[in-house]
């Protein structure tokens, strides 16, 4: 092995993640490498908390043996060659296979050989950019010894060669990649192109060929047989009737074709269609809406914030139920259960508005953790005649919006529509768990008390803009 041969031209198993999101974004991370990506806030924190996971790794293995750390490619197969028992950081490239790797931890086996060990923040190790990575590793090491992978939750996992047929798929893919001569054509993705740092590079594109994908609901695999079909545009899909459009994947059925035919007029004029009357629960509305923090040590979600809206729908009418870190998550599961009581007793019938099923997933969960799903509040929230109300119902399926999303955010920041802005524009869950993680971390109390207010200030805003939300569906289907 020799490093001669530029990286660049290499393919590594950071590419894996590129490569899996979107094969035009590895072939631009390979062909503009000129490109600056700077990390947002969150990923900025998960990069923090993975390299705070791996220096735990490394303080753990260092108290059990000599662990050196490698400085070069040349200098890792010295200690590879030496029998060095942990090799820091090691450094491996194959020209003749073009792969280049920079494991962790390399660590000597009984056998003289080496297992290559990465630290991961996640819970599993069946995700497909760790068995590429770590799989990839393997082919640089050309031993049948399994990979390890040192998981958030403390466990260690094992990867052989069950996956081999993964790896085969993304070096093969990548090896395709290389060779091409310009961008391969993709289809669009909202949740992965709005977070894409080649998203202003490929939107005009998108956009001046009129793509379909680039409409919700129009997935990418359906937008390419409706090209085959002779539907290639959104002026085309706009202009198209039911019966003419044929049953492909991921748009079968009368309904659905109906749906993206008004969704691609909708992009055009800017107007709201509507499918159907939005029936909405009598009673007291309060508005709902959760923090959580998944990045807890144990990685077991704690959900910081209990936020509600009660009447008469002001600012001044936030409640909530907080807690400072995951130490509380009992007492703050405890505090929402009693406030619920208390609008129950206070409010009926009640109505318990929230938007998308996280809220409820989440009761659902902590009535699981601490064995309370016969507790007779659980059942009522969880039971038939529940109070709670998912806002995202009568939006999906009695409204058709000029939007490529249909988040909470998307529906009421628009000028056009609900036209509700949060205090704070950059704002949102992520942004809601790096300052958690900041609170937790303050040692200053009165910037500790400054980032607890921003987060109350910002799941307020969460709270009434699901209000606004709930009185603009009220006057467009008076």
């Amino acid at each position: 092995m020799t490093a001669s041969q530029s990286t660049q031209t290499l393919i590594k198993p950071s590419d894996a993640a590129a490569w899996i999101a979107c094969i035009r974004r590895a072939w631009l991370d390979k062909h503009q490498s000129t490109t600056v990506y700077e990390p947002d806030a969150f990923n900025q924190l998960l990069s923090d908390l993975g390299l705070a996971h791996e220096a735990a790794m490394l303080a753990r293995l260092e108290g059990q043996y000599p662990v050196i750390q490698a400085i070069s490619f040349d200098h890792t197969q010295v200690l590879m060659q030496q029998g060095a028992p942990v090799i820091y950081q090691g450094r491996l490239v194959d020209e003749q296979q073009g792969l280049v790797g920079y494991p962790d931890f390399l660590i000597r086996h009984e056998s003289g050989e080496y297992q290559p060990a990465d630290a991961k923040l996640s819970l599993s190790e069946n995700k497909k950019t760790i068995q590429i990575q770590l799989g990839i590793y393997r082919r640089l090491l050309r031993n049948e010894l399994p990979a390890m992978v040192f998981l958030g939750d403390g466990r260690t996992g094992l990867l052989g060669n069950e996956v081999n047929p993964v790896v085969d798929e993304f070096i093969t893919g990548m090896r395709a990649l290389l060779d091409l001569p310009q961008q391969p054509a993709v289809r669009y993705s909202h949740s992965k192109c709005r977070i894409c740092p080649y998203d202003a590079h490929c939107r005009p594109d998108f956009e001046a060929k009129e793509d379909i994908s680039l409409l919700y609901g129009i997935h990418g695999k359906a937008a390419e047989h409706l090209a085959e079909a002779g539907i290639s545009t959104i002026s085309q899909l706009a202009m198209s009737t039911v019966e003419s459009i044929p049953d492909v994947p991921y748009l079968k059925g009368n309904k659905r074709k109906h749906r993206a035919i008004l969704q691609a007029g909708s992009f055009l004029s800017g107007k709201v269609f509507q499918l159907n009357k939005a029936a909405l629960p009598e009673g007291t509305w309060i508005h709902f809406d959760i923090e959580d923090n998944p990045l807890t040590p144990d990685r077991e979600r704690h959900v910081y914030l209990w936020g509600f809206l009660v009447p008469a729908y002001t600012r001044e009418n936030f409640d909530y139920v907080w807690t400072d870190d995951e130490t509380g998550d009992y007492d703050g599961w405890l505090g929402f259960l009693q406030k619920i009581e208390e609008y129950r007793s206070n409010y009926s019938p009640l109505v318990l508005a929230h938007y998308s099923n996280h809220e409820k997933a989440t009761i659902r969960q902590y009535a699981e953790r601490y064995a309370m799903k016969n507790h007779p509040t659980v059942t009522w929230l969880l039971g038939d005649d529940s109070p709670l109300f998912d806002m995202q119902n009568p939006v999906l399926d009695c409204l058709v919006l000029p939007l490529q999303g249909y988040g909470l955010k998307d529906i009421c920041k628009h000028p056009d529509l609900v036209n509700f802005q949060w205090e704070n524009e950059e704002s949102g869950s992520q942004w809601s768990v790096v300052q958690f993680n900041r609170f937790r971390l303050e040692t200053d109390l009165a910037e500790k008390q400054k980032l607890k207010t921003e987060i109350l200030r910002y799941n307020r805003d969460d709270v009434i803009a699901t209000r606004r939300l709930e009185v603009w569906i009220r006057k467009l289907f008076l």
